[in-house]
């Protein structure tokens, strides 16, 4: 993303830690390490259960299942996208524009942040699909009408995470109006005739921003138990309800390599070979971010070839392991989206009220924001370097965690634990990774 959009996601430097860089690395990695001892030792067979979770009240369960939350979600989400569509059609292209505010902060990094809270939002309030909707309504035409059937998984979502991540890293101009006329435009002729051509189901299996909020919301406290009832539960239970389908891997690796490059990119010495560098920067930032895509799934791949010959299984059950170990990965991405996008969305996010104040430009003070100063209390260097490192540390703890719990459950438990010790080793990996990037000079 454009620098003038943010500070910067990572603090800078290790000066701004509340610990020594070292001491941080040695600690997380002891804390991976004796967790990894303890549940070896006593995770002896699968302990998360779909009848697992704390009942919420039934006034609060009531609410969350009540028409009228759904209804006024949606029409927030419609007002929201239309007052930002009157901006991209008519407003200045200038920086006053709230469009990229919308688009890369509210969008992006805000659905995350939501969906790790609540749970799948965007599946709720998403504007496309309530059009698609609105259209059969209007044409009088079953909503299950399909004209193909629909086969391939996750694979255009992950193309689709993929190519964002690509606009909003490496495009040049991303944030011109022409420029952002085009991606919206393109998002949702691309989105509409996939809902013609294969249903509904397009929205559940292939939109980009739908698989990100429902990877994510997995996360959540927030979920259903086994008989529908709201429940409060840890983050591992809803990971280890996801099963492996097509194109769950490359989603993932998307997720999470495209977090990391970005927080790579940042780093002054890569800067600077870019800069001086003979190839051209659109070329060599696009070979980087697909080479952090392919690594993550490869070092999963990898470990997971390794792990079933440990376990004395054909290597052929590699492709079925790693299907079912990727789950394990989404703590980790959590992590990493709270590590580098917490600065972008607290700061950011309380801007964009001042942009959307005035969409069209015309000095206008609509929602009687113009005059708002973010407040900077959540992002001082201390506070931001703190939530930064728990954030990396206790994703790769849950992490850890998940695959241990996915691998006794597909695994006898000698060889689930055996088999672990190759995703142990790219955790540790993962985790030297991630804190390198945000605090190493």
């Amino acid at each position: 993303m454009v620098v003038a959009l943010a500070p910067a996601h990572g603090v800078g430097s290790r000066g701004d830690l509340p610990l020594p860089f070292a001491a941080l690395v040695v600690g997380a990695l002891a804390a991976l390490l004796i967790s990894f001892v303890a549940i070896g030792t006593l995770w002896r067979e699968p302990r998360l259960r779909d009848t697992d979770g704390l009942l919420l009240p039934r006034p609060v369960a009531a609410m969350l299942d009540s028409g009228w939350l759904r209804v006024v979600a949606r029409v927030l989400a419609a007002v929201v996208t239309v007052w930002t569509l009157a901006a991209l059609v008519l407003g200045p292209d200038s920086a006053r524009n709230p469009v990229p505010h919308v688009v890369y902060v509210w969008l992006w990094v805000g659905l995350a942040f939501a969906s790790m809270l609540l749970g799948p939002v965007w599946r709720l309030i998403n504007p496309l699909r309530a059009l698609h909707a609105g259209l059969l309504r209007v044409a009088r035409v079953s909503p299950d009408l399909a004209a193909l059937p629909y086969r391939w998984g996750l694979w255009p979502a992950a193309v689709g995470l993929a190519t964002f991540t690509w606009v909003e890293l490496v495009a040049e101009e991303n944030t011109s109006l022409g420029f952002l006329r085009l991606l919206v435009a393109g998002f949702v002729a691309v989105s509409l005739l996939g809902a013609a051509v294969f249903g509904r189901v397009w929205f559940d299996r292939a939109d980009p921003f739908e698989a990100w909020s429902r990877l994510l919301g997995l996360l959540s406290p927030l979920g259903r138990r086994a008989d529908g009832r709201w429940v409060l539960r840890t983050p591992l239970h809803g990971v280890n309800s996801l099963r492996g389908q097509r194109g769950l891997v490359p989603t993932v690796a998307v997720m999470l390599g495209g977090t990391a490059y970005d927080g790579f990119s940042a780093n002054l010495s890569w800067a600077t070979f870019v800069q001086t560098s003979q190839v051209p920067s659109s070329v060599l930032k696009t070979v980087t971010m697909l080479a952090f895509f392919g690594l993550v799934a490869l070092t999963l791949w990898i470990a997971s070839v390794v792990s079933v010959r440990l376990a004395g299984e054909p290597v052929r059950q590699s492709f079925a392991l790693v299907s079912d170990i990727a789950p394990s990965l989404l703590p980790i991405a959590g992590g990493y989206v709270v590590a580098h996008y917490w600065s972008l969305w607290v700061y950011q996010g309380q801007y964009a009220w001042r942009l959307l104040t005035d969409p069209l430009g015309t000095g206008a003070d609509l929602l009687g924001t113009a005059d708002l100063t973010p407040d900077d209390a959540l992002i001082q260097p201390t506070l931001v370097a703190t939530i930064q490192a728990v954030s990396i540390v206790v994703g790769h703890l849950l992490g850890v965690l998940a695959a241990h719990e996915r691998a006794v459950t597909v695994l006898d438990r000698r060889a689930a634990v055996i088999g672990q010790v190759p995703l142990m080793v790219v955790m540790i990996v993962y985790t030297l990774g991630g804190l390198s990037i945000l605090f190493a000079p």
